[in-house]
């Protein structure tokens, strides 16, 4: 597979995409198609993060786990919409449950007035999240909005004005989230001053942390050195404990690499929240929802944090939704301290409705299948090529990433934006996170023959880009 396969004269059948078996290049990407629409973006579109150059993908139509572009083109996709096409791309009973509720009622002012979709949504959400506690909901329109929901939660109920996050973190572009997000200098450029009262320390990163210990040799050193940091170097110097609303987490950090923390790291930060009355927020926009074999990524570390943040797969790539889901006891006590237009609307609830039956019912055990695929084929990767530094994941939650040396660690930002051009060019669609990372998050309804064949194709590009 070596070589770029352009088939001429091809044209998409009428049949379901996933009855093929390997994508289909017509014209190198990007074609003359796509080059027009990529130049109108960029002309009347405001910058955001586009790749043109690396990642010229002009989508067309979708079905499953198929993008078809404006040229004709057909890419197998592995990255499920940055984990939004979580139940993949156009799935039939989400069309179904759209249209039987567009019927009956789209917006319906669900802040002032009451409908009972609202409600049976809220209902399985405390139902399926972590805690053996009472819940509340409360919606919004994108996980940058559940956070800014969180953090508000969090204040009202505690009284305290202070946050934790770490470094590394992505919560949000908004000015609030953002006060808590550091994984990228970009994010911050030109936007301060951000919120007051959020603080950093560093996350136990088993390839790169201030202390260069090797975490996957000794997790537990490493933990212990990020409890010690925030209680012996935050709390004793210069963050008032006692202030402190809450610390905020993503279990598994996504824009910042893919990194996946130390098993006992989120118990030991349970315990150092407790001694000083903190509550825990966890950020699960991105891992939520089934991505890494559990509904929730934190409950592969038994923590149940008081606060949880959803969106993404919820709204199943129909309808954009957020959700904060938190203890009963931390609810506002009077109306109108915080609320919004969009939230819980009856179409966003509809969806998300059917996209948690599917994930729970029947994706869970498709995705603990295919983790150990995964797991070894990216570790035979790993002993192939020295230009991969790290491979980690769990479920179809996967990072690579690319360094020039083993021993230093340099970053390979420039191979890593070659390797995802040539795995376009041969038909499959992934994207970059971190700093030289590459996150594999297909959907949760691929196929064993898929996952394999998306990995034959990754291997082929960085096979190119590594010689």
């Amino acid at each position: 597979m070596d070589e770029i396969v352009v088939i001429e004269g091809f044209h998409m059948p009428s049949e379901p995409w996933w009855k093929y078996a390997k994508p289909i290049i017509k014209v190198v990407p990007p074609g003359p198609n796509a080059r027009k629409v990529i130049e109108e973006h960029r002309r009347y579109i405001a910058t955001t993060t586009h790749d043109p150059e690396h990642l010229p993908l002009v989508i067309k139509r979708g079905d499953g786990v198929w993008w078809e572009d404006v040229d004709g083109n057909v890419y197998l996709d592995f990255s499920s919409g940055v984990s939004v096409l979580n139940v993949g791309i156009g799935n039939p009973r989400l069309i179904e449950a759209l249209e039987k509720q567009i019927r009956e009622v789209g917006h319906a002012a669900g802040t002032d007035f009451f409908n009972e979709i609202q409600v049976n949504l809220a209902k399985k959400l405390t139902r399926i999240a972590p805690g053996d506690f009472e819940k509340k909901v409360f919606y919004s329109n994108s996980g940058t909005e559940s956070i800014e929901a969180a953090i508000k939660i969090a204040k009202y109920g505690t009284e305290r004005k202070l946050f934790i996050g770490f470094i590394g973190g992505f919560h949000g572009r908004t000015l609030g989230s953002l006060s808590l997000t550091a994984s990228k200098p970009i994010h911050h450029k030109r936007t301060f001053p951000t919120s007051p009262g959020f603080y950093h320390a560093p996350y136990p990163n088993p390839y790169r942390n201030p202390w260069h210990i090797d975490g996957y040799e000794n997790p537990d050193e490493l933990v212990n050195r990020v409890i010690e940091y925030i209680e012996e170097y935050m709390l004793n110097c210069y963050v008032p404990a006692d202030e402190v609303a809450a610390i905020v987490f993503e279990p598994i950090q996504g824009e910042g690499g893919y990194v996946v923390p130390p098993k006992n790291f989120f118990k030991e930060l349970r315990k150092l929240a407790n001694r000083y009355g903190m509550l825990l927020i966890d950020d699960e926009v991105q891992m939520g929802l089934g991505r890494t074999g559990k509904m929730f990524a934190i409950e592969h570390f038994n923590t149940e944090p008081e606060i949880i943040c959803l969106a993404k797969a919820l709204g199943g790539g129909y309808m954009p939704i957020g959700a904060t889901i938190y203890k009963k006891e931390l609810d506002f006590k009077e109306a109108g301290v915080h609320s919004n237009t969009f939230g819980g609307h009856c179409l966003a609830c509809a969806v998300a409705l059917i996209t948690i039956e599917i994930i729970e019912n029947e994706l869970l055990d498709n995705v603990k299948k295919l983790e150990p695929i995964f797991k070894e084929r990216l570790e035979e990767m790993y002993n192939k090529y020295r230009i991969i530094g790290d491979v980690r994941g769990m479920g179809l939650a996967w990072g690579i990433e690319f360094v020039k040396d083993r021993k230093t660690k340099e970053y390979a930002i420039k191979e890593r934006n070659k390797i995802l051009l040539e795995s376009l060019k041969r038909g499959l669609v992934a994207l970059g996170c971190g700093r030289s990372s590459i996150r594999l998050i297909p959907a949760l309804c691929i196929t064993e023959e898929l996952v394999k064949l998306g990995l034959d194709i990754l291997e082929d590009a960085i096979k190119v880009v590594s010689s």
